[in-house]
């Protein structure tokens, strides 16, 4: 089945007319999007959008042999005019399906946001599901089906892709590609690392895939360590890396802070942030975790996790620390880093970096961000990748 994006951005476009943001300005050349439209074997249409026989004529396509157009969502755009000989546009009833004069069966695939998707069957038996803008399958309405190709609002809606793996409809050797892109994310080289961790790609406008054949699908990382200073987005960013998993445990090193109003605040707004499907662990015992089988985890923070180590070992106590706390601690990181190297689990976590501020004027304020920096290195060393994210922007220093 091949497969011609005609469009690959928002329904408004890429850049968005008068709009004055860094990502539209940026958005120009090969990095403009038209609203996404599908060419399918040069028999059917999926979404009619403004200039779309301008735009198969740019692919090196005729929409002459077009006997069916079908569409996702309402346009709300500018005007369409329909291109002479072109079918008239119309929409399947939710779990209604057609078979096309060439041989190609249409089902449509209920949403739980207005709107339609199309699961679309090529007579050789390849299987591609095309989701509308901000849109996810109701649950249970992809009846295990395992896709070849699956094109998505990857960046607006990340849960759709985790319900679509969870329903086991998208696996290792899917390939899933990023369509109706907005100006909320950044075009470039930022826009596709953030698709690598989701294992998604995006592709030009004009591109021809042809669904089912071999595509080296994305490789995700599977340790990652983000760092960054306070308030630098390094959390949202960590989050940002597994939200397209069907399951994820979330470890709060943190631990509970009785009385502390701004604390339970903090705490709040970290929970608002992730997805419902998450679990959380409060827990400063990462190692077994890391030996168990399961879902992915998302360690938040290793600063707080050094904190309640050093607590352990008396680490704050000068006569302490060179007597056995030292050596305590040391042992308790060797540990931790020996458990990361030999975890299975897709392991993301997160960490502070202290060592570019000011000189902490006390003798254990040193010492904590002197072991912080040797833990950071440590654990960095154990990971496929490694970012520093400053003022939201992540910057891959690995991988």
């Amino acid at each position: 089945m091949e497969l011609t994006l005609l469009g690959t951005g928002a329904p408004a476009g890429l850049p968005r007319p008068d709009c004055p943001c860094a990502s539209c300005a940026t958005a120009r050349g090969p990095l403009a999007r038209a609203a996404t439209a599908l060419l399918v074997d040069g028999a059917l249409l999926l979404d009619l959008t403004p200039g779309a026989a301008l735009a198969a004529a740019r692919a090196g396509h005729s929409l002459t042999g077009v006997r069916q157009v079908l569409l996702t969502h309402p346009h709300d755009g500018p005007p369409v005019e329909l291109p002479p000989g072109l079918p008239a546009a119309g929409r399947v009833p939710d779990g209604r399906e057609l078979t096309l004069i060439s041989g190609h069966r249409v089902r449509a695939v209920p949403m739980d946001s207005p709107g339609t998707g199309y699961e679309v069957a090529s007579p050789d038996g390849e299987l591609m599901l095309y989701l509308p803008p901000g849109g996810a399958p109701a649950g249970g309405t992809t009846d295990s089906r395992r896709y070849d190709m699956v094109l998505a609002d990857v960046t607006g809606r990340p849960d759709a892709l985790a319900r679509l793996r969870a329903a086991g409809a998208v696996v290792a050797t899917t390939d899933v590609i990023a369509v109706h892109l907005d100006h909320d994310v950044p075009p470039g080289p930022e826009l596709g690392r953030r698709l690598a961790a989701a294992g998604a790609r995006a592709v030009p406008d004009g591109t021809t895939v042809i669904v089912g054949e071999y595509h080296a699908v994305p490789d995700v990382p599977r340790r990652t360590l983000v760092l960054g200073g306070a308030r630098s987005g390094k959390s949202v960013e960590a989050e940002r890396r597994l939200e397209t998993f069907p399951q994820v445990v979330y470890v709060a090193t943190s631990g509970a802070r009785e009385g502390d109003a701004e604390w339970a605040q903090r705490v709040g707004l970290h929970r608002d942030r992730r997805p419902g499907a998450w679990r959380t662990e409060e827990t400063c015992e990462l190692v077994p975790l890391l030996a168990a089988q399961g879902p992915p985890l998302l360690i938040d923070c290793l600063a707080l996790w050094l904190t309640d180590a050093m607590d352990r070992v008396g680490a704050w106590d000068d006569e302490k620390w060179a007597a056995h706390g030292r050596r305590a601690l040391g042992e308790r990181v060797t540990e931790l880093v020996d458990a990361v190297r030999r975890t299975r689990r897709t392991v993301v976590a997160v960490s502070n970096e202290v060592g570019s501020g000011v000189v902490p004027a006390t003798a254990s304020g040193r010492r904590f961000r002197d072991e912080l920096g040797r833990l950071n290195a440590a654990f960095a060393g154990e990971c496929e990748q490694v970012l520093l994210v400053v003022a939201g922007q992540a910057v891959v220093l690995r991988g």
